[in-house]
């Protein structure tokens, strides 16, 4: 089931009547149709790996409590790292299983063995990357005291498994959520109409922008051998923002939709393309995982507080990690080490955190700096997505090499029978619509927000009647 689809629309309202006007008498039914909710918009996808969400939930839930209630660190341990394995263990085996095999059959082929790999024939569940996550960092947690375990086996399931989270996130902590979820809702019209604004945003991202973007993208990335440089360099961009559109767009579509029901998720995208270095782009880009792993990574490992080594060190395993995090495939871990690379200057001048303000232009030379800097983030971001994009590594080298070797930079006709002019216009008018919005929490809010939504409508019924690219990039990952 799909944000952006038909059976959605027809599943939120119904959900969204039961929880206020039947459901609404006490925290406790409110919660429970929220979880059955989830448990139904889960198993849309495949009713098979419910059993798995079900078992991950059952394990975190009664790990936590035999944390908290063991008399000893010897028991405390072992409750701990059973949850840490068998969490990990599940990630192995459905999303990096056949990744390892494959590549250490090849390794032995390289060093002269007739190897062939093992692999296994199954499905990766979709959202398990996500949950996996939720549960995760409410283990830890508990085993470093920052919180008490949850003995309330409904609210802790709602936790793991709220529908609008589930499958792509943002990834929720417990000290953020569960507090939210241990209380009765009241209706406020208000934050509902907040939401509905947000959900209609979310889908101008994924209709009009990401969808569109992904005809082209995808079109010059499959033929890119026979694309001259301005195409792939048009290629890239195009990229760059499908994969903003669509995860953004889910996430505020995510946000939108928990606010109809009076809670209130983290927010995982703050206008990430108007960052003035990468360590900028990566606070605002994907924001709960980024301050995942480095609050359950980075710091762990021993942060900043170490010699330079122990940082740089440090540096290159979370972005590292963050790639794989993404995808069992080389691509992956090249595009979190190019990242990485691109950290690492601002991290030896200790620049890393120089940019915390809110970007303001004036009349002067500093604004074209700015300008400058925000241009040049974004072209380096542009060449990571090359390998993030990419089948294999070679494939984006040799997308790279071509974009430097052609040197034609004519307009290509494509095989979708239209040109690039109008796509470049929506890129450009877009833009200058989130430059606009890059204070604002609610993309569509103040004077004519009524007519902004009404407008926002428009085109995604005129975008959506022809597109054919519904699925979001995340729900793989």
């Amino acid at each position: 089931m799909f944000f952006n689809s038909l059976t959605f629309a027809i599943f939120l309202p119904i959900v969204f009547f039961l929880y206020w006007f039947v459901f609404n008498k006490t925290k406790s039914t409110q919660n429970a149709l929220l979880i059955i909710s989830s448990y139904y918009f889960y198993s849309c996808w495949d009713w098979r790996f419910l059993f798995l969400l079900v078992f991950s939930t059952f394990l975190d839930y009664y790990t936590g409590i035999q944390i908290e209630k063991a008399a000893d660190e010897k028991n405390r341990k072992f409750w701990f790292w059973l949850s840490i394995m068998v969490n990990l263990g599940f990630l192995g085996v459905f999303k990096y299983y056949n990744f390892f095999s494959a590549s250490f059959a090849q390794m032995l082929t390289t060093v002269g063995f007739n190897a062939s790999p093992i692999l296994l024939d199954v499905v990766l569940p979709v959202g398990i990357s996500f949950y996996t996550f939720h549960g995760l960092s409410y283990v830890i947690d508990i085993y470093y005291k920052r919180i008490k375990a949850e003995y309330n086996f409904i609210d802790y399931s709602l936790f793991v498994s709220y529908f609008p989270l589930l499958v792509a996130g943002p990834i929720e902590r417990a000290t953020h959520l569960l507090p939210e979820v241990k209380v009765k809702r009241e209706f406020d019209f208000q934050k509902a109409k907040e939401g509905i604004y947000q959900i209609i945003w979310g889908l101008v991202k994924k209709v009009v922008i990401a969808d569109t973007c992904a005809t082209y993208a995808n079109a010059i990335f499959d033929n890119y051998t026979s694309m001259n440089s301005f195409s792939l360099m048009l290629g890239a961009v195009y990229f760059a923002f499908q994969i903003y559109g669509d995860f953004s767009g889910y996430s505020d579509m995510a946000l939108g939709t928990s606010k109809l029901f009076g809670l209130d998720l983290l927010r995982n995208f703050n206008y990430p393309y108007f960052s003035r270095d990468i360590a900028e782009f990566w606070r605002r880009w994907h924001i709960s995982l980024s301050s995942w792993f480095r609050d359950y990574l980075y710091i762990p490992l021993g942060g900043s507080k170490g010699g330079l080594w122990m940082k740089i060190r440090n540096t290159f395993i979370i972005f590292v990690v963050s790639g794989f995090w993404h995808g069992a495939n080389w691509t992956y871990i090249a595009w979190g080490f190019i990242n990485a690379v691109y950290f690492l200057p601002l991290l030896l001048s200790n620049s890393n955190r120089n940019n915390m303000d809110t970007i303001e232009l004036k009349s002067d030379f500093s604004s074209v700096k700015i300008v400058l800097s925000i241009f040049s983030t974004f072209l380096i971001t542009c060449v990571a997505w090359v390998f993030f994009r990419a089948k294999t590594i070679t494939d984006a080298v040799l997308y790279l090499k071509r974009v430097l070797t052609n040197r034609h930079f004519d307009f290509q006709y494509l095989a979708n029978e239209r040109y690039n002019y109008e796509l470049i216009l929506m890129i450009v008018l877009f833009v200058l619509v989130e430059w606009n919005n890059r204070t604002k929490t609610e993309p569509i809010s103040g004077k004519r927000s009524l007519l902004k939504a009404a407008l926002a409508i428009m085109a995604i019924m005129a975008f959506g009647t022809f597109s054919d690219y519904k699925e979001f990039i995340y729900f793989q990952f």
